[in-house]
């Protein structure tokens, strides 16, 4: 996108105050805002589960519906800094698509688990801020967006609810 310069994704961080168990990932750019994501550690990643998204240190609203069957019904919905999005997994877990109303940011990975590379289209009028929460995403463990991956991802999710008693 013409402007906007240079992009990185630090995955995870390399210096964190967080305990261990915690795992943060940060987008940072000279025409980018600032957009981290910290949750729970789960395989090199942050979990969405009880995960918390910033933009310039404002902490944004995340909901899904982590019952529902279908991709869309299980997409994460975020709100900050007065817009809010829709991110889902699209055609297969590689590929996810981050939509507001006007424009759409969709992000593929080389691979699932662990991608060397990464790539990214967008359409309408997506700015810094979208390509900067579709890219922190991407470091986050989002395999449970598929009905197939919540059923994975079901006995730690016991496991994590159990130890919280």
């Amino acid at each position: 996108m013409d402007g906007l310069g240079r992009i990185e994704l630090a995955f995870p961080t390399e210096h964190s105050d967080y305990p261990s168990e915690y795992c943060e990932v940060a987008v940072s750019g000279e025409g980018f805002p600032l957009v981290t994501y910290l949750g729970l550690r789960y395989l090199r990643r942050p979990l969405l589960a009880r995960g918390e998204l910033r933009v310039d240190w404002d902490p944004a609203d995340l909901s899904r519906n982590v019952w529902w069957p279908g991709k869309k019904g299980r997409a994460l919905r975020i709100r900050v800094k007065g817009r809010t999005y829709t991110y889902a997994e699209r055609g297969g877990k590689r590929r996810h698509e981050l939509v507001r109303p006007g424009a759409a940011v969709c992000m593929t990975r080389s691979s699932w688990r662990n991608p060397s590379s990464l790539s990214g289209t967008w359409s309408g009028e997506a700015d810094a801020l979208d390509i900067g929460i579709a890219l922190v995403l991407e470091g986050v463990y989002t395999r449970n967006l598929s009905l197939p991956g919540a059923l994975v991802s079901l006995p730690g999710r016991f496991l994590n609810r159990f130890n919280d008693l």
